[in-house]
């Protein structure tokens, strides 16, 4: 893929999820910006995953996974669950009795099973039943969705490592404004 088509297809804003389950040493998880809810009936949402990644096999084997939509002040865990080591060092989590990892302080939860995954290109989509919100602290009105929109800078995008990166010029300093 050219650079040029991956800044392309990173263009599209979007929020970034962290996808856990519990594992017997501990949780497994990772950041995904590929969150996508499919169906209401029935509840179906999906993850995308690069073959590439060393956390699906482990997920994978997990009848359940939480899904965590990350708030605005949780920025830093994106970038922390898309490297390497103990990814949740410092983190505030639970588990459901199902063995979903839910991360503390979440604009919202969700608990899955897997359904089914269908390989496409270089990644896999992960078709995820029975999404549950568990809870959800969801903007309710017009200034809070402005708020929303506007606290991400422009150009805010994961890379080819699922690393939180910043893109185009002067993408630090530029905010959207949203709905006025």
């Amino acid at each position: 893929m050219t650079r040029e088509l991956r800044n392309a297809f990173g263009a599209f804003p979007t929020g970034v999820v962290a996808v856990a389950a519990l594992g017997r040493d501990g949780p497994i998880g990772i950041a995904a910006s590929s969150f996508t809810p499919v169906s209401l009936d029935p509840p179906i949402v999906s993850v995308n995953f690069a073959h590439t990644s060393s956390t699906l096999p482990g997920l994978r084997r997990q009848p359940r996974w939480g899904v965590s939509v990350l708030a605005e002040d949780q920025h830093w865990l994106g970038r922390q669950l898309s490297g390497s080591g103990d990814r949740f060092t410092g983190v505030d989590w639970r588990a459901t009795d199902a063995g979903a990892v839910l991360i503390d302080g979440a604009a919202a939860h969700f608990t899955v099973r897997v359904e089914n995954f269908v390989t496409v290109g270089d990644h896999d989509i992960a078709l995820l039943a029975d999404a549950n919100a568990v809870a959800c602290f969801c903007p309710t009105t017009e200034r809070d969705l402005a708020d929303l929109l506007a606290s991400r800078p422009v150009g805010e995008h994961l890379d080819e490592q699922g690393d939180l990166a910043q893109r185009g010029v002067g993408a630090q300093q530029s905010r959207g404004r949203g709905v006025q």
